[in-house]
């Protein structure tokens, strides 16, 4: 069976206004709510009152499933796949977080994001070309600067032969 519409979970008309798309929420979220009803069913109503306020108390969401339905929302236009695409680095928070849990648990958290670094990684570069160089495959000659790890200290920052110190303030 397919999702139902997420006006009609809420209760709401399409023109409904963002805060109207609130109250309704509320409203069904108290009503549905695992801790306060305790009736079979009642979790998934509320789950689905949560994936449809999800949607659209933001406006941007909502205009993607106004526009495409539930193919739009959680995954870009229809038909597009963006999986593949890195948008700033946020396809590595996760990695992030991991790392945050596995040093307070146990685990090697910095040793493993050193072993997932790949080279080139910190290295950026903003160029602007025309369609008609790129179409043409037009070469051009870029010049980078980068930060390379002091072969006197080894990037601690300590005189040779002295022992790294954690500042006590």
């Amino acid at each position: 069976m397919g999702k139902r519409d997420y006006y009609q979970v809420l209760g709401v008309d399409k023109g409904a206004s963002e805060n109207d798309v609130k109250k309704a929420y509320r409203k069904l979220a108290r009503q549905y709510h695992p801790d306060v009803n305790k009736e079979s069913g009642a979790e998934a109503k509320f789950k689905e009152v949560q994936e449809a306020y999800d949607v659209l108390g933001h406006k941007d969401k909502r205009a993607q499933y106004d526009r495409f339905g539930h193919a739009g929302v959680g995954q870009g236009a229809p038909g597009f796949d963006f999986s593949g695409f890195n948008f700033g680095g946020f396809q590595d928070i996760g990695g992030e977080f991991e790392d945050i849990f596995d040093m307070f648990f146990g685990g090697t958290g910095r040793r493993r994001k050193q072993e997932r670094a790949r080279r080139g990684e910190d290295l950026r570069y903003d160029l602007e070309i025309t369609l008609e160089d790129a179409v043409l495959g037009k070469d051009v000659e870029i010049e980078l600067t980068h930060l390379e790890e002091c072969e006197k200290c080894g990037g601690t920052g300590a005189k040779k032969g002295s022992k790294e110190q954690t500042c006590s303030t």
